[in-house]
């Protein structure tokens, strides 16, 4: 770091492989991670072995102190782990500390804690999609964009004023797998920048970041993924299910149950209307050597990837060698 800052003092608070990348900057970076909170062990793997969080196992790497709280309400469900959290976190003594994809809710004490409070990676361009999943939700809706939000934390969700705001266009065919990784590549170098400038600051007052109140208009929540989402209902139109089965790849996985087993389609393509085959939806109205097309409540798609239980994703022509789908099928 240049002669005009100093490291900080930073507390990360983070669980899934989308904050791992950013701890690793903020340390490559040259500051000082005094603690890392995340998320306790769960059940994993076929064994159901429990397993460290991404940023866990990433912070013992470093030799980072952990903490696993499995709340941080000091009234709440588990007092005696926030009241550990407690200690750990005021002994840290932290310039800031930096949140993402955490898990829990942050009381007040823990927003007022650091010196500098807490700032957050948000993967959107809030206030556009504040929730849990903003990554699905952006692909799901057919935005062109997306982006990542350095967040001033308050004690409202994903509300607080915004450090910076830089934006991410999103491919025409993209899952949220692969922008999830762009994402989180944007938001390790965003959190990195604004601790540079922060680092800048502390080094001459106490005061923080500027930041920008959200605006009022334009948001919209991105409620967490549910497996019940999965099935695809052929009602819909072709765009709809094209851009959930993306915006569900690799997380649940668009589900196509035919001749009562589940089948999970990975990738697909929209027909050229005017080529489209007409059926009822849900019904096989040709299968090429591109894929399987299936007739929807508006336009066809065609199937290109699929994936039994249990089997490997396959090619549609790979696919149908081991499954007996002919025109005329029925996906329900």
């Amino acid at each position: 770091m240049s002669g005009a800052t100093r490291p900080l003092r930073v507390i990360f608070a983070g669980t899934p492989e989308f904050a791992k990348l950013a701890l690793e900057h903020i340390v490559t970076a040259g500051h000082t991670l005094v603690l890392v909170l995340t998320q306790p062990d769960r059940p994993a793997g076929r064994g159901m072995q429990l397993q460290a969080s991404a940023v866990k196992q990433c912070a013992q790497a470093y030799g980072i102190a952990v903490s696993q709280p499995q709340g941080l309400r000091l009234d709440g469900k588990y007092p005696d782990d926030a009241a550990q959290a407690r200690a750990a976190i005021l002994a840290a003594a932290a310039d800031v500390m930096v949140v993402a994809a955490y898990g829990l809710i942050l009381p007040q004490w823990v927003l007022d804690a650091p010196r500098f409070g807490c700032l957050n990676i948000h993967g959107s361009l809030l206030p556009r999609w504040r929730g849990a999943a903003p990554i699905h939700r952006a692909i799901e809706a057919g935005d062109a964009e997306t982006g990542v939000t350095i967040m001033q934390m308050d004690a409202g969700l994903d509300t607080g004023a915004m450090v910076s705001r830089t934006a991410l266009p999103i491919g025409v065919d993209e899952t949220t797998g692969h922008l999830h990784d762009r994402v989180a590549a944007l938001g390790a170098q965003q959190i990195v920048a604004a601790l540079t400038a922060l680092s800048e600051l502390a080094a001459h007052s106490d005061g923080g970041l500027h930041a920008v109140p959200q605006p009022e208009t334009g948001v919209t929540y991105a409620e967490k993924i549910s497996r019940q989402e999965a099935q695809i209902d052929w009602c819909d139109s072709a765009v709809q299910i094209e851009r959930r089965i993306r915006a569900f790849n690799p997380f649940p996985g668009a589900v196509a149950p035919a001749q009562g087993e589940p089948i999970k389609v990975w990738q697909a393509r929209l027909v050229d209307a005017a080529q489209a085959p007409t059926g009822n939806p849900g019904e096989v109205v040709a299968i090429e050597p591109q894929g399987i097309i299936v007739a929807t409540g508006d336009g066809a798609l065609c199937l290109q990837t699929l994936q039994r239980a249990g089997g490997k994703r396959l090619a549609a022509a790979d696919f149908l060698r081991g499954f007996a789908l002919q025109v005329g099928s029925r996906l329900d």
